[in-house]
């Protein structure tokens, strides 16, 4: 099991990696959402333990949200000491994946489509998306969903 920080951290790298556009806050939130929500569609366990809840702009992992904060609505860089070695094989390759199928969208998108979802709808603005919430209704986003 991996923490959302280091979840976060490796979208961060990848994004750098990739030679892409920074990430915002907004957008890496809606990353590990999906991380997290896919996760546990597939496997019916956590990738990881923090919790993440419905904000006015979709799903936050608060502490992610804090650590962040200061780059406002631009670009995080990389963390230059961040491994992504640090992080097994099949989950690299399950964040990639993540990462291939929403990173090509924007921020607003990401948000957009992230309202669209019933289990952040249902938990209501500032309460808890649970684990059990996130993988009944992301289970969509599938190929046999």
């Amino acid at each position: 099991m991996v923490t959302a920080k280091e979840v976060a951290e490796y979208f961060l790298w990848k994004a750098e990696e990739n030679n892409q556009e920074l990430l915002s806050n907004m957008k890496l939130q809606k990353l590990v959402y999906y991380a997290q929500g896919l996760y546990l569609a597939i496997y019916d366990s956590p990738l990881f333990l923090e919790k993440i809840k419905a904000w006015t702009y979709g799903p936050v992992v608060e502490e992610l949200y804090h650590d962040y904060k200061q780059y406002g609505a631009g670009g995080i860089p990389a963390n230059p000491d961040f491994n992504p070695l640090s992080i097994d094989g099949d989950t690299r390759e399950f964040l990639d994946d993540i990462f291939d199928a929403f990173g090509q969208f924007s921020a607003i998108r990401l948000m957009e489509i992230a309202h669209s979802d019933e289990c952040w709808e249902r938990a209501g603005i500032g309460n808890e998306i649970t684990f059990d919430s996130m993988k009944e209704c992301l289970k969509k986003y599938l190929k046999d969903g």
